[in-house]
């Protein structure tokens, strides 16, 4: 066997300085994409093959487009990847981008940067000659915000005395910001980091083309006028059409004959199991059953259901005895899903939508939901004061609204909230409970997967046992499995 490390990203200063010393070179990704494509029709060698692709730049790209727009073969596109510095953007843009979900993304955060109140300006906002009140409530949201920074960290400060090493009075600190931070806009500026391979950010141009903000049209362009030259023959199919255009704006209009009634309506949780996978214990061990044994599935499931409780919590614990608290369940955990209905601040939505696993579908921000206000603003008493910038708030959004209802949720905060629909296995669920449930996130996306996990454990009791936080997770599993070996995760307890 051979491994070859064929090529890994580069910084544009170390290629810009390579492109100096070898003229004769056109650096690209497209030849990695080129070489690729063609090792199923080719005897040649990898290496050849690259080193073909190199040197004939111009063939690579013919090779390329033929391959991708011909054959209609996308997936070598994914061999190219770009890095890029997003900055200057709006927090509201950044729900556009992370809607990704084949991507990478690195974000900085409010919980632990102190904002300097730097936000943009909407096209729109521009438009409709609100400039001057749009900014007038920025800054007394952004007024607020110090003021509810400088009190929380001092409240918190006093509230635990005996802190003193620097690393805690950090975690303290941090979390007066990300409290305070709920004031804030979505209008808020911020920057990231994103890894996208070709064959994604092309969809995402395409997706931005036809979008209805103007901010996420001008990334779109942005980003395509970056990558245009390096790498023409795998950004292909990045222009507006109807299908991005058009579906969503038509849907809501012919949905408008379709009266939907409030009568018998849930109350609004924050979160409902609308619908889950039936007989989902049964089904994970099932499939457990079906990847050990040489028989179909439908023979397992009835081997299965002649055992009892015992036996299948049994046979849940062989599958789990070696879990770490680092290791993902088994696959067979994906074949049992569940629905939620979830309603979450802007604040928590900005963490739930990172688990691009689920499938996310969300509504715009509704003011008529109410807000989550953090309890430390309860305790210092400034929820009045909050409350009051909450409701300058919501009046500029009205008159948005009325004429540019796309861009309302600019002028609103990271405590208003939102309709969320999500589904999930319970592979991916055992990873949320794991990160969001733990003492370390934070607290508002920690009471949503916490609800959530227990929901799950409701309906599917045995392959959810070990469902919890990582730091739960070595008691809790030293309690489930006290006649098996512990894991070297699992410390003794006490």
């Amino acid at each position: 066997m051979k491994v070859c490390l064929a090529g890994y990203n580069l910084d544009i200063d170390i290629i810009s300085e390579l492109s100096k010393n070898r003229k004769n070179l056109v650096f690209t990704p497209e030849t990695i994409s080129a070489a690729y494509a063609r090792i199923s029709r080719s005897p040649k060698s990898i290496g050849a093959l690259r080193n073909e692709a190199l040197h004939e730049i111009e063939k690579a790209r013919r090779s390329n487009r033929k391959i991708i727009f011909e054959m209609s073969h996308h997936s070598i596109a994914e061999h190219a990847v770009f890095n890029f510095d997003i900055t200057g953007i709006s927090r509201r843009a950044v729900e556009e981008i992370e809607r990704f979900r084949l991507c990478s993304y690195t974000e900085k955060s409010q919980r632990y940067v102190t904002l300097k109140g730097d936000f943009l300006i909407p096209e729109e906002i521009k438009r409709i000659s609100l400039i001057n009140e749009f900014c007038e409530i920025i800054q007394l949201q952004n007024n607020l915000y110090k003021k509810l920074f400088k009190e929380l960290k001092s409240f918190k400060f006093k509230k635990y005395p005996d802190v003193k090493d620097p690393r805690s009075l950090r975690l303290l600190e941090n979390t007066a910001k990300e409290d305070a931070r709920y004031i804030l806009s979505l209008a808020t500026q911020t920057q990231l980091g994103a890894t996208i391979n070709a064959r994604n950010l092309e969809f995402m141009i395409r997706r931005f083309a036809s979008h209805q903000l103007a901010e996420i049209q001008e990334l779109g362009k942005k980003l395509y006028q970056k990558v245009k030259e390096i790498a023409p023959s795998i950004i292909l199919f990045y222009q507006t059409n109807d299908y991005d255009q058009k579906t969503y704006p038509e849907l809501q209009e012919y949905c408008k004959r379709i009266k939907v009634g409030r009568v018998g309506e849930k109350p609004n949780a924050e979160v409902i199991l609308e619908d889950y996978t039936s007989d989902s214990d049964n089904k994970i061990l099932t499939s457990l059953l079906f990847a050990v044994k040489k028989d179909n599935y439908l023979n397992c499931l009835k081997a299965l259901r002649k055992m009892n409780e015992n036996e299948k919590i049994e046979l849940f614990k062989k599958a789990c005895q070696y879990l770490e608290l680092y290791d993902p369940v088994l696959r067979q955990f994906e074949l049992v899903n569940y629905t939620f209905s979830l309603i979450v601040s802007a604040g928590c939505f900005g963490q739930l939508k990172r688990h691009r696993l689920m499938t996310i579908i969300n509504q715009d921000y509704e003011p008529d939901l109410g807000i989550t206000i953090p309890p430390s603003i309860k305790e210092i008493k400034r929820e009045k004061e909050f409350n009051k910038v909450i409701n300058e708030t919501e009046k500029l959004h009205k008159k948005i609204i009325k004429t540019t209802p796309a861009a309302g949720s600019y002028i609103l905060t990271n405590a208003h909230r939102k309709r969320v629909l999500v589904n999930v296995n319970l592979r991916e669920l055992y990873h949320i409970a794991r990160l969001r449930e733990d003492p370390t996130a934070q607290w508002d996306i920690r009471n949503i997967a916490r609800a959530m996990s227990n929901e799950a454990k409701r309906v599917t009791p045995i392959t959810t046992a070990l469902l919890c936080s990582k730091t739960d997770y070595p008691e809790i599993y030293y309690k489930f499995f006290k006649e098996y070996p512990k894991v070297t995760s699992v410390p003794p307890p006490g």
